[in-house]
């Protein structure tokens, strides 16, 4: 791509650029902080739903040294519904290392960034780019998808990845890097997109292969995905009074730290009900996660007696932060 490529790339964006809870006016400097939490929220989840989490987030905890000194139980129910649990355990940690090795600054270079507890190469980039102005390969999804139509590359996805981050790199200009990077995201989300891609309005449309072959909707290839494993597992709704039994999961693991149903047989473990009881049928819910997709069965009772453990007033449920699988069997479960 070239120079004046570049330049119509970000002349487009200083017009059309999406207005974001986590971006700032022209000529302000983003805050290291906000510029982090969104990247770490955005991993592997849309816009629409990180906007309200974002917002939730910095309204509770504006700066790292306040999140740092939060309650794990409270930064995991606040992330319940958001998904990829293991991100918001990340986030802790990481909050609590840059303020006890560094002084409550993140560190301005990708190679420093890269130590940090939750942060890989893409979110170092990003962070390295937008937030200090540091010249940095940043590639997610929607810059895989623009810069594989740019160079109509055959390589099918996942293998492509190093060709993409190389490709990248021949395009990203010294000046100006974190806009370029939003750019590329920018036009990815909003006009390079996966499905009719809007190549009329596109800045780049002169030096795209793809559209010089009529085919931009070919790009990015995909090598042909492999059926999805399903488990099931059985949830246990337990009343007395109003109030319903949770477990708090383990904190490693498939939605670690969080208030949860007790289960079992989904994981892999064999474990009884909580407590003997007339045990009757609830129906079942669905849920997919990234590796495997879940049927997990609802048994409910009531407890003649409150067995110890963690009770919650159903009519509050939602306060419990209960991650979605959990939500959806619980809605079952209070059914009549």
């Amino acid at each position: 791509m070239s120079v004046d490529a570049s330049n119509a790339l970000l002349s487009w964006y200083s017009v059309d650029k999406r207005s974001l809870p986590w971006r700032v006016a022209e000529g302000e400097w983003p805050d290291a902080y906000r510029v982090w939490l969104s990247e770490v929220m955005l991993q592997q989840t849309t816009v629409a739903a990180v906007r309200p989490y974002f917002e939730k987030f910095t309204s509770l905890w504006p700066g790292v040294e306040r999140l740092a000194v939060t309650d794990d139980a409270d930064v995991m129910a606040a992330w319940a519904g958001l998904g990829y649990y293991a991100r918001a355990r990340n986030l802790l940690a990481c909050a609590r290392t840059v303020v006890a090795h560094h002084g409550g600054e993140f560190p301005d270079t990708e190679a420093e960034l890269m130590k940090l507890p939750g942060i890989g190469r893409y979110t170092a980039a990003a962070i390295a780019a937008i937030a200090f102005g540091r010249r940095a390969v940043v590639v997610d999804g929607n810059v895989e998808r623009v810069v594989s139509r740019l160079f109509a590359v055959e390589e099918p996805l996942p293998a492509a990845r190093a060709t993409l981050y190389a490709l990248t790199d021949t395009i990203t200009p010294d000046r100006r890097c974190g806009d370029f990077a939003q750019a590329m995201m920018d036009l990815g989300a909003t006009v390079c997109t996966p499905r009719v891609p809007k190549c009329l309005l596109c800045p780049l449309a002169d030096q795209c292969a793809a559209r010089a072959g009529r085919e931009p909707e070919r790009y990015p290839v995909k090598a042909a995905k492999t059926a999805r494993p399903r488990r099931e597992g059985v949830a246990y709704w337990l009343e007395h009074e109003g109030e319903v039994l949770l477990v708090r999961r383990p904190a490693s693991g498939l939605l670690g730290g969080m208030l949860a149903l007790p289960t079992c047989g989904w994981s892999g473990e064999a474990a009884p009900p909580p407590v003997a009881a007339q045990w009757q049928d609830g129906g079942s819910v669905e849920h997919v996660f990234t590796h495997f997709a879940l049927k997990l069965r609802i048994l409910r009772a009531q407890a003649e007696k409150r067995p110890e453990g963690i009770w919650w007033p159903i009519e509050r449920l939602e306060e419990a932060g209960l991650p979605t699988v959990f939500a959806k069997a619980a809605v079952r479960g209070a059914a009549e």
